[in-house]
């Protein structure tokens, strides 16, 4: 009876960690796609580095590394392997419960940080309009949240790109998203922000049960 218990765990675990290490690697292959064919860095030039396609590739890094880990030391049962696989992922709870915590007391310094790194985006897009590369971030972003500016369609002044339309895009005044990209950005990121950390919390109790 324990020895059909612990099989069972067993492949549990090897599933668990299958479908996690798929994951990373598609999650990887979207963030090298995007940094290849996107560079979204024009968004936020003082946060280059902090872009959604790096932060993409690392996470599919870290999520196929411990994925691997774990897989290959429920499968061989090594306890040394085991146990590294568990002390990473409890390490990495940490630091996304030190993140969120931080981001919760820091929440009005990082919005008001984005939000003017935002607006020096825009500035640099607007006055560089023939710079397509600058532009087709914006076009990315916009036609990807259905948004317009940082605040609202005003923010481009006279020099609004087409991705700001609401398709159909008709007429001589046709009509523009209403909602900023900075509203539509921070409810995205807390969205899944909040299902990642979900995410985690259930596959460490799948895998410590």
């Amino acid at each position: 009876m324990a020895q059909g218990c612990l099989k069972c765990l067993k492949y549990t675990m090897c599933v668990a960690n299958f479908f996690c290490f798929v994951s990373g690697v598609a999650l990887l292959s979207f963030g090298i796609y995007l940094m290849v064919n996107f560079r979204i860095a024009a968004l936020t030039p003082s946060l280059a580095s902090l872009n959604i396609p790096s932060m993409l590739l690392i996470s599919g890094i870290i999520i196929t590394c411990v994925s691997f880990l774990g897989f290959l030391g429920a499968l061989k049962e090594n306890r040394c392997l085991l146990l590294t696989f568990f002390l990473v992922l409890f390490l990495l709870m940490l630091v996304e419960l030190t993140a969120a915590c931080l981001m919760l007391v820091y929440e009005r310094e990082i919005g008001e940080l984005v939000t003017q790194d935002l607006n020096n985006g825009l500035t640099n897009a607007r006055h560089s309009s023939k710079n397509a590369t600058k532009m087709s971030d914006w076009d990315v972003v916009q036609t990807m949240f259905k948004c317009c500016g940082v605040n609202n369609y005003t923010d481009w002044q006279n020099n609004i790109p087409k991705s700001c339309c609401n398709p159909p895009c008709q007429g001589k005044e046709p009509a523009y998203y209403s909602e900023g990209c900075l509203e539509r950005l921070k409810n995205w990121f807390e969205e899944n922000f909040l299902s990642t950390g979900i995410s985690v919390i259930i596959l460490c109790i799948i895998e410590v049960g």
